[in-house]
């Protein structure tokens, strides 16, 4: 186990003892730091309130399940604003470095627009999507109701899994979800090779399709 691993291992323990003493207050908080792109476990967080919920009298699942649901979408909201706020401007000054030029920044945005609304929503089940999507998602200029309404649905869906499935399976949850995650991250950096090569392949037809696209959508 490398020095960063028992680090992050340490601050897990640490702010699961915090739950008997604060309840919801370090569900919440945890959670919507972590969405707003801080890397904090919030998964985590939530499968130990769950347990704890479910072998103790000292916190309610339904308490649980509801900090960890807020605690989602109002972090998630604070991504998207700045990333809204930052996010495209940054990087069409920086972008140049990491080859993304005006053009594919513009591609990038126009898939955002098509597809964003999976990538808000199945952002929060992914272990590596779920600190920045919402920011990816304020950056890319997608609409705000568009995106406040699957970051809701989202957010309680997350919750709502993971908290009760918690709560019902016991301390297996940890097994599972360790599996799912490896899962997970094996299928996002295969779609995102499988995306690069369709861009490349792509890249003018899909230019000219955003440009028709996003001509009256902007960030404003």
């Amino acid at each position: 186990m490398g020095p960063q691993k028992t680090e992050f291992t340490s601050l897990s323990d640490a702010l699961i003892s915090l739950i008997p003493t604060y309840g919801p207050w370090i569900i919440f908080g945890v959670v919507a730091l972590e969405s707003a792109g801080v890397p904090l476990p919030g998964e985590t967080i939530l499968f130990a309130a769950a347990l704890l919920a479910a072998t103790t009298a000292q916190i309610n699942i339904v308490i649980v399940v509801l900090a960890a649901a807020a605690g989602a979408i109002v972090g998630d909201g604070m991504g998207y604003m700045v990333g809204r706020q930052l996010g495209l401007p940054f990087l069409r000054r920086y972008g140049r470095y990491i080859r993304l030029d005006e053009d594919r920044l513009l591609i990038g945005r126009y898939l955002f627009f098509q597809y964003g609304n999976a990538v808000v929503f199945f952002g929060r089940f992914i272990a590596v999507l779920r600190m920045f999507a919402a920011l990816l998602a304020g950056a890319n200029c997608m609409p705000a109701g568009r995106f406040f309404f699957f970051n809701i649905i989202g957010g309680i869906c997350w919750a709502c899994l993971f908290g009760f499935g918690a709560y019902a399976v016991g301390a297996e949850i940890y097994k599972i979800s360790g599996t799912l995650s490896v899962i997970s991250l094996g299928l996002f950096i295969a779609a995102g090779y499988a995306l690069s090569i369709f861009i490349r392949r792509n890249e003018a037809t899909l230019r000219r399709r955003a440009e028709a696209a996003l001509s009256d959508h902007s960030c404003g």
